[in-house]
């Protein structure tokens, strides 16, 4: 067999592929080895579509992340003749979700920094799992991203002949073999992170005869699971991705581009690799759950001597945000039991369902940018999400009046009949836009229930029985009459206005507390409003049937919006005053029967929900008459701290948008240095409140009244040791002593970890032997338990803890108490 180029790209002519010679006739790999059109991509503020900067160097005008630097010392060494080719390769067996939406925004923005080509590659590899539906979503969302891979569309599918041949010469080379081993049987000869694998009884087949049932296998002579092919490396090497992994398996499965002609399939790993070189991709960027791979990526395109110079895979953080899922597992899940209503449901965190809701490709492309690329997993809070989304529809929609939940109100002074149009604008001065609308007023206008209250708290400035509030745009009302049904409900208002009171014609020096938004009765249009809100109520929710949220969506049948709307289109975006940003439903609303979706409310409405409540306080003992006379002056409350506007400003930020707590909040925004340190550790791991907590808990009380530019480490060490905890590669009180080894020493806090050994063990094969060994040594408190007595439980867990010098994760360690307890 002649040698495999890796620049070969498969020709469907009588079965077989071509390889393409260093002339690159091929238009496709042409264009990223000396671009002749560049990739195009959608400009965030116009939505037209351009062509990317010529200049290189366009990538320095941003902040350059870790894998931008890696790029920017290729081009100056021309590592790879001054190109960049990077791919995003999606698995057609499931829709994209936001996590996606990062790395389409890293592949196609270094592919447009470099004027280079990012590739669109489909990973269809598993044909049980694949359709061609998927491949259509995938390709509408990377779109409606702002990206256009153009001519660089690929299939992993393309080049089932050539990866079959690869694999007939690993096997020539004596560096793969057939094995007949069951799925089982192949798991437990693989051996454990403590121990080394078992050679498979298949190993040492002669070369003819792995060659030869290779070939049967693709005939199709042998069922599913009879054998697969495996690489032959080493096993017992430490990293359990380089023993003898699969490369080939039997899948007699109907493939949706190539049909039944193949009944063997290549594994991901095996596929991945060669089809980047086959494309000739320069940088391959994946996330950090691939790390381990690398060693088998590059394992395979030096074993089979593809041509130089190869592709290089780099890692970086995947999102993970809070209060979702972005397990395509659990995705499918939730839309086969019909959880939701589909793969586009607005409180999905897939591409489609944001889409649907109402979210901007800008917004979302703004949000990728703003939490960086990082080399450490972290969880991004979902507030940094919903603000970016508030960010940039503040300064796109126009705003109108809406009513969700409708009460009526008759104005008895207004005459009957009268109706006279209000000139409202439709954005306010803060934003750089013109335009208003005609809003009709008449004799009977709906407002909100909730803005009517019979018996109102002191501070309540919304409108009760004697008390005047203005009408968004109108005029000044006072209720004088409460109308109620037989149950006791509210049903109606009767108001009155005051005409000398009209917005906009010096009505406003009646001054009134308290504004309200309305619309007329005669000219209001009915449209169904839905409510939507997070999915989950756990933060990181791991059973889903159990952390549903089951107000994630609220529907409003009998709700109204003014009449400017009737015509409103699918898609079309508003802010409906005081109560949130909507977005016409793009499947369901038409003219005559509208239906809105709540994009995001106003403001952070799970701030508050997040905070801890303030304890009761606590009722102290009358103290005897001689211990209560004392002329020790009492304690002094500690002061409130005195914020200038800028630090207002920053305080406000720091709780609206992130989620700090008050005090967290207001410590650091008070603090130009530490604010500065806690935003840049920010950039490195995005979760603020993880960070506030060590800020102000920890490193507030080792500085005191030192200068924080004296710490012996910076931000990014910071980061990297709160990442550590939050990822549960270290535990809370290993944190600690990481934390003061740094502060003596300065040292990395990965390299402490690391060095000491002091990561935590989530294997549980290392810890069942452990948790054997305590129960064995607590008889009395296991019989305790199995009693009934479930408080001995946390005793048993934390003697299992101190075993392990508290490296363990007590999470894990519970679950396998619990489970040999219960044996």
């Amino acid at each position: 067999m002649g040698r495999i180029q890796a620049g070969a790209i498969p020709r469907q002519q009588k079965g077989h592929w071509r390889p393409l010679n260093h002339s690159f006739s091929d238009k496709r790999i042409q264009r990223h080895i000396n671009p002749i059109e560049r990739p195009r991509i959608v400009s965030a503020s116009s939505q037209s579509v351009h062509s990317a900067p010529s200049s290189a160097n366009s990538a320095e005008t941003k902040s350059v992340d870790f894998i931008r630097t890696i790029i920017n010392e290729h081009m100056r060494t021309d590592a790879y003749a001054g190109r960049v080719a990077t791919r995003f390769p999606p698995e057609p067996n499931g829709y994209l979700h936001i996590g996606h939406a990062k790395s389409i925004c890293l592949n196609f923005g270094i592919a447009n920094d470099y004027s280079g080509a990012c590739h669109l590659r489909m990973d269809d590899t598993d044909p049980t799992k694949e359709s061609m539906e998927y491949v259509e979503s995938i390709k509408q969302d990377v779109k409606w991203l702002g990206f256009d891979w153009g001519d660089n569309m690929f299939y992993a599918s393309d080049y089932f002949e050539q990866l079959y041949d690869y694999a007939v010469k690993l096997i020539q080379l004596g560096k793969a073999y057939v094995c007949s081993l069951n799925e089982q049987e192949i798991r437990e000869y693989r051996g454990t992170v403590t121990e080394p694998g078992k050679d498979s009884p298949y190993r040492n087949r002669s070369v003819e005869e792995n060659l030869d049932l290779f070939r049967r296998m693709r005939a199709g002579e042998f069922p599913d699971g009879a054998h697969v092919v495996r690489a032959k490396i080493d096993m017992a090497s430490p990293n359990m991705k380089m023993r003898d992994p699969l490369i080939y398996r039997i899948r007699h499965a109907h493939h949706y581009r190539t049909g039944d002609k193949w009944c063997i399939y290549p594994l991901y790993d095996f596929a991945h690799c060669l089809s980047d070189s086959i494309e000739r991709i320069t940088h391959s960027i994946c996330t950090l759950e691939f790390e381990n791979n690398r060693e088998l990526y590059d394992w395979i395109l030096d074993t089979l001597e593809v041509e130089k110079p190869r592709p290089h895979q780099y890692e970086f953080a995947r999102l993970s945000l809070n209060y979702t899922v972005m397990s395509k597992r659990k995705l499918l899940y939730l839309v086969e039991k019909k959880l939701v209503s589909g793969w586009d449901d607005p409180r999905l965190p897939t591409i489609s369902g944001m889409r649907r809701r109402g979210v901007t490709p800008e917004a979302l492309r703004k949000f990728c940018e703003s939490i960086g690329i990082a080399k450490a997993n972290s969880s991004v809070d979902m507030a940094q999400l919903e603000f970016a989304i508030r960010d940039d529809l503040n300064q796109r929609v126009p705003r109108v009046l809406a009513v969700l939940r409708p009460l009526k109100v008759i104005i008895e002074n207004y005459p009957e009949g009268r109706t006279e149009d209000l000139d409202a604008p439709l954005y306010p001065h803060d934003v750089p836009k013109e335009g208003s609308r005609l809003l009709p007023f008449s004799r009977e206008i709906y407002i909100e229930q909730d803005d009517f209250m019979e018996n109102p708290p002191k501070d309540y400035y919304r409108l009760s029985p004697g008390a005047e509030v203005r009408l968004r745009h109108a005029y000044v009302i006072r209720c004088d009459k409460v109308v109620k049904n037989d149950a006791g409900e509210v049903t109606e208002l009767y108001c009155h206005y005051f005409p000398e009171t009209k917005s906009g014609e010096g009505g406003e020096e009646r001054k009134v507390k308290g504004t309200i938004h309305w619309v007329s009765a005669a000219h209001a249009v009915p449209a169904e409003i839905r409510l939507y809100d997070r999915l989950f109520v756990d933060e990181f929710p791991e059973d889903v049937d159990q952390s549903l949220n089951p107000n994630s969506l609220v529907v409003l049948k009998d709700g109204f919006v003014e009449a400017s709307l009737a015509s409103a289109e699918p898609g079309s975006r508003y802010q409906f005053e005081r109560l949130g940003y909507f977005c016409a439903d793009s499947v369901d609303s038409k003219p005559g029967s509208l239906v809105f979706n709540r994009i995001v409310t106003l403001r952070d409405s799970w701030a508050k929900k997040a905070a801890p409540e303030k304890a009761a306080p606590v009722k102290k003992e009358s103290q005897p008459k001689e211990k209560k006379a004392s002329s020790a002056p009492a304690p002094a409350k500690a002061p409130v701290m005195e914020l200038t506007p800028a630090q207002e400003e920053r305080f406000k930020r720091y709780q609206e948008t992130m989620g700090l707590p008050a005090d967290n909040a207001r410590m650091i925004a008070s603090d130009e240095a530490l604010a500065n340190f806690f935003e840049t550790a920010l950039s490195s791991h995005a979760s603020p409140k993880s960070l506030s907590n060590w800020v102000v808990n920890e490193l507030q009380r080792v500085l005191k009244d030192a200068n924080i530019a004296a710490l012996p480490f910076g931000p990014e060490a910071f980061a990297s040791l709160v990442a550590m905890v939050d990822d549960e590669v270290i535990s809370g009180k290993i944190a600690k002593d990481v934390f003061e080894e740094m502060l003596s020493t300065g040292a990395d806090p990965k390299q402490i970890v690391d060095e000491k050994g002091l990561k935590q063990i989530t294997d549980p094969s290392q810890l069942a032997p452990i948790v054997t060994k305590v129960l064995a040594a607590n008889p009395d408190n296991v019989t305790l338990y199995k009693e009934g007595r479930n408080n001995v439980l946390g005793f048993l867990v934390g003697q299992v803890l101190k075993e392990t010098g508290g490296k363990a994760s007590p999470k894990l360690i519970n679950e396998l108490v619990v489970q040999q307890l219960n044996s």
